[in-house]
């Protein structure tokens, strides 16, 4: 059964919540709320990261000096409650599989065995 993702979640979020979801097989009550989570982080750090892609790092203030955006802070918080939530899940390294063996792409450094 394919779960679908709350409907007040963006694209970024939508997409690794149905990533997840499906790699590890997602379906318990507890799971599904932190990929809620995970999923809401994923959009405010898609937000503040386009906020300050449009406007930079740096803002004048009313008397012409240069501050940090407030954007860095958001972005910052939402990476770190992305990977709080993440670690929160307690993934495997490897995703669940439909057959035996190793998966079938290397890993490391350029793919080397």
């Amino acid at each position: 059964m394919k779960l679908k993702p709350p409907k007040h979640l963006k694209v970024p979020g939508r997409a690794l919540y149905t990533a997840i979801a499906a790699e590890y097989g997602i379906d318990d009550a507890a799971g599904l709320a932190l990929l809620t989570i995970a999923g809401e982080c994923q959009d405010r750090l898609r937000q503040a990261q386009a906020e300050l892609e449009e406007n930079g790092p740096v803002l004048t203030d009313r008397y012409g000096g240069l501050k940090p955006h407030p954007a860095i802070a958001i972005e910052k918080d939402s990476r770190n409650g992305l990977l709080a939530t993440l670690k929160q899940l307690n993934l495997d390294i490897e995703p669940i599989r439909d057959r035996r063996g190793r998966p079938a792409s290397g890993f490391g450094i350029r793919g080397v065995q």
